[in-house]
C-alpha cells in the first residue's frame, strides 16, 4: 500500500465557494468527482484510496483538504463512473491501514472477507497461512462511483390507496431463483423480479405492492462464513444508498443501480408499487468490539447508543445529527432517485427513542412527518424492539401503518384450535380498532399478516409443531418455540390423504381469513403456491432451496383460490372499508344458530362457530361463516330477501360445486365440515 498521499484535493466545488459543504458521498457531475464524508471531531485527515478494477491494487491516494465542521471533502481527479475507492482515516484511535467504506456509497463491489480479516473470530485464525496483513483493502468491499443518469421515460407512481393495497412480502433472490421460465442468468436478481413471467404472476394473483426484504448492500455476520453460511435476509447493512450487488445480473461495478431502477420502472408499468424493508436501527459493525467497516471507522463516538435494543450488537442513535441525516438522506434518495413507493422499517422503535424510551415525537418520527418527500409515500413500522418499552403496536402516529402481530396470533390460534373468547378474534378481523382507533387512524393502519419471512411458512404452520432449524448450525436453538402451529395430527410430511386434505384446508382457512379482514393484508411470497421451508422458522442464513420458492412443486389450486379471494376483496368494498365498522349497522355477529351472539357466547372459550354479516352501504353484503371446530357444525343462514349463494369455501369439494348455482333460502341450514370457512353473497349479486 502507498500510505503517502500523492494528490491533494484542492479543487473547491461550487457549493463550497458559497460557504456550504457539498453533498455527502462521491458524486460525479459529468466532469469531476467530489468526495465528502462526515467524520468525528478527533479525525485529523481523510485520504481517498483509488483501486485498479482489474488487479485490485491501490493506484492512487488523495487527501481531502477542505473541512467545514464535521464534513471533509475534496475533488478526486482519479475517480470516474466505475472507479473503485475506499477511505483511510487518520487520527488518535484510527488506523489508516484499515480501509473504510463510504457510508454514502451508491454501489459496492466485493464483500468482506471475514476468513482473512484481522480481528476475525479465533476459529478462523487457524485457517490463515501466516500473520494477517495489516492493510485490509484486499478484504474489504470497494465503493463504486456511479453515473446516476437513467431514462425513466413516462414512469409514474401507481399511488395505490391504502384501502386497495395488497402487499406481497418477498425476497429478491428467493422469489425467482428456481423459476424455470426465467433465463438462468436472471434468476434471483432485480431483473428476475422485473421479468414478464414474475410480473404476470403478481398481476394474475392481484398483488398491488411488493415489499422487498432488505436490498441495501449488506455483509454477512462474522461467524457465518466459518459455518459455510451467509446472511440471506440482509438485515446487516453496510451501504444505505446502494442496491446489493448480490441480486444483480449486471455485475458489481455500478450496473446494479440501473438494474434496480429498471425493475422499479417495469413494476410501475404493471401498476405495482415497490416497498423496501429498511434496517436503520443497527448496522453491520456488530458490538463495541466488532470491526470498523464504515460508520465507526469514520467516527468512533457518534453513531451508536450506549444500550443495544436490537439484539444485533449496536443501535443507531438517531439523536446524533450525522446518524439522523444519513437516515433521512437515504430515504429521500430511494424515493427521489430510485423511485420506490414506501418503506417498512425494521425494529422501528429502536430509531424512535428519545432520552427516556420510545417517543412518537422522537427526532426521527418528527423529521419524517415534516418531510415533504417522505410524507407522500407508504410508511410501515415493525413496532417492536427488544428494549424496555419496546413493544409499541398502536403507538406510532398517523400516517404510519404497523405490522400487527396480535392479528397474526389471533388468527393462528383460532384455526389451530387454541381456546380463546371470540371477542379478540372478532376485533382483529374488524381492523383492530382497539389498537389503532384511539390514535385517530383508520383500519388500513393495521398490516394484517399470518406469516412473514421471520417464522414458518403457511404450509409449515399446518405441517409442523416443532421448528426444524438444524441447517442453521446452532443446534436448533435459534428461532422461536412459540410457533402457534398445528400439524393436523402428524408431524412433518405424510402420505395420509385425510391429513393432507386437512392441511390444504387449513392453508385455505388462513389465507381466506387474511383476505376478508378489514385492514391491509400482507402475504408471504410462496404461501400462495404452498412453499415449504421444511419446518425452518429462522431461515435468515439459508441461501438455498429451503428459502427459494419452489415453482416446480407449486400448488396451482391454492394459487387459484388465493387469486379468487383477492379478486373478491378488490371487487367488494365491504371487505376493505376505509372507516371503522359500526356494529348493528355495518356488521352483525351471529352464532351458528343465525341469532346475534350473546355476551355469554362472546366470553365462553368453548363457543364453536361464528358468522360475520357485513352490510355497509358502500359495498355488497357478504356473509362469512367460520367453523373452527373439530366437528361438523350446522349454520343457519340469516334473513336475506334474495337468499344466499355460495361464493367460495375452504372445503375443496364444496368450493368445486360453487359453479352449479347452489343457493340457499333464508333459514336454510348449511353443514360446514370441521375446520372450514365459507363465504356467501345475496343471490343474484
Amino acid at each position: 500500500m502507498n500510505s503517502v498521499p500523492t494528490n491533494t484535493a484542492n479543487d473547491i466545488p461550487h457549493s463550497a465557494r458559497l460557504g456550504l459543504a457539498p453533498p455527502l458521498g462521491a458524486r460525479f457531475d459529468g466532469v469531476s468527482t467530489t468526495v465528502a464524508v462526515t467524520v468525528g471531531y478527533d479525525v485529523e485527515h481523510v485520504d481517498v484510496a483509488v483501486f485498479d478494477a482489474v488487479d485490485g491494487s491501490q493506484s492512487s491516494l488523495t487527501r481531502l483538504s477542505h473541512r467545514l465542521g464535521s464534513i471533509v471533502w475534496g475533488v478526486v481527479r482519479d475517480l470516474r463512473p466505475g472507479s473503485l475507492y475506499g477511505l483511510r482515516i487518520h487520527g488518535p484511535g484510527y488506523d489508516p491501514e484499515r480501509l473504510i467504506a463510504d457510508p454514502y456509497g451508491l454501489a459496492f463491489s466485493g464483500d468482506v472477507d471475514w476468513l482473512s480479516f484481522p480481528g476475525a473470530l479465533s476459529q478462523h485464525a487457524t485457517a490463515r497461512s501466516g500473520a494477517a496483513p495489516a492493510d485490509t483493502s484486499s478484504m474489504m468491499p470497494k465503493t463504486v462511483v456511479v453515473d446516476t443518469s437513467f431514462d425513466w421515460g413516462t414512469d409514474a407512481r401507481p399511488s395505490i390507496s391504502w384501502e386497495q393495497t395488497i402487499i406481497l412480502e418477498t425476497h429478491t433472490k428467493s422469489a425467482t431463483k428456481l423459476h424455470p421460465g426465467i433465463p438462468e442468468h436472471l434468476r434471483g436478481t432485480y431483473a428476475g423480479i422485473a421479468h414478464p413471467l414474475f410480473i404476470e404472476h403478481l398481476t394474475n394473483l392481484g398483488i398491488t405492492s411488493v415489499e422487498l426484504l432488505p436490498v441495501h448492500q449488506h455483509t454477512d455476520e462474522e461467524r457465518l462464513p466459518g459455518l459455510g453460511l451467509v446472511n440471506h435476509w440482509g438485515y446487516n447493512t453496510l451501504g444505505f444508498f446502494a442496491p446489493d450487488h448480490r441480486y444483480s445480473a449486471s455485475g458489481s461495478t455500478g450496473g446494479q443501480v440501473n438494474e434496480f431502477k429498471g425493475m422499479v420502472k417495469l413494476l410501475h408499468e404493471a401498476g405495482i408499487e415497490v416497498i423496501l424493508d429498511v434496517v436503520y436501527n443497527h448496522t453491520c459493525e456488530a458490538g463495541p468490539d466488532g470491526a470498523s467497516l464504515a460508520f465507526r471507522g469514520l467516527d468512533r463516538h457518534g453513531w451508536y447508543r450506549s444500550e443495544d435494543v436490537t439484539g444485533c450488537g449496536n443501535t443507531v442513535d438517531q439523536r446524533e445529527p450525522a446518524a439522523l441525516r444519513l437516515i433521512l438522506d437515504s430515504l429521500r434518495y430511494w424515493v427521489s432517485e430510485m423511485r420506490v413507493d414506501g418503506f417498512r422499517f425494521d425494529l422501528a422503535p429502536a430509531i424512535s427513542r428519545g432520552d427516556f424510551g420510545f417517543s412518537p415525537e422522537s427526532a426521527f418520527l418528527s423529521a419524517v412527518g415534516a418531510d415533504p418527500i417522505l410524507r407522500e409515500v407508504k410508511l410501515i413500522a415493525e413496532p417492536w424492539d427488544i428494549g424496555i418499552g419496546g413493544y409499541q403496536v398502536g403507538g406510532f402516529p398517523a400516517p404510519w401503518a404497523e405490522w400487527n402481530d396480535r392479528y397474526r396470533d389471533a388468527v393462528r390460534d383460532l384455526w389451530r384450535g387454541e381456546p380463546q373468547p371470540y371477542g379478540n378474534f372478532a376485533a382483529r378481523i374488524s381492523g383492530s380498532s382497539d389498537i389503532f382507533g384511539g390514535s385517530r387512524r383508520l383500519p388500513w393502519a393495521s398490516i394484517n399478516f399470518v406469516t412473514a419471512h421471520d417464522g414458518m411458512t403457511m404450509r409449515d404452520l399446518c405441517t409442523y409443531e416443532q421448528k426444524r432449524n438444524e441447517a442453521n448450525g446452532e443446534g436448533n436453538r435459534d428461532g422461536t418455540d412459540n410457533n402457534r402451529s398445528w400439524n393436523c395430527g402428524v408431524e412433518g410430511p405424510t402420505d395420509d390423504e385425510a391429513v393432507s386434505e386437512l392441511r390444504l384446508r387449513q392453508q385455505r382457512n388462513l389465507m381466506a381469513t387474511l383476505l376478508i379482514s378489514q385492514g391491509t393484508p400482507m402475504l408471504l411470497n410462496g404461501d400462495e403456491v404452498g412453499h415449504t421451508q421444511r419446518g425452518n422458522n429462522n431461515a435468515y442464513c439459508q441461501d438455498s432451496d429451503i428459502s427459494w420458492v419452489n415453482w416446480i412443486g407449486a400448488d396451482q389450486s391454492l394459487f387459484d383460490f388465493t387469486a379468487r379471494l383477492i379478486s373478491l376483496r378488490k371487487s367488494n368494498p365491504s371487505l376493505r372499508l376505509g372507516r371503522w365498522l359500526t356494529d348493528g349497522e355495518d356488521a352483525a355477529w351471529l352464532s351458528p344458530s343465525g341469532t346475534p351472539m350473546t355476551i355469554a357466547e362472546w366470553n365462553d372459550p368453548a363457543t364453536a362457530g361464528l358468522m360475520l354479516w357485513l352490510k355497509p352501504p358502500e359495498g355488497q353484503p357478504v356473509l362469512i361463516a367460520f367453523n373452527d371446530d373439530l366437528e361438523q357444525r350446522p349454520f343457519v343462514l340469516p334473513p336475506c330477501d334474495l337468499g344466499w349463494s355460495l361464493l367460495l369455501s375452504t372445503d375443496v369439494r364444496a368450493d368445486e360445486n360453487r359453479t352449479q348455482g347452489e343457493t340457499y333460502e333464508y333459514g336454510a341450514v348449511v353443514n360446514l365440515i370441521p375446520r372450514s370457512l365459507s363465504i356467501f353473497c345475496p343471490t343474484g349479486k
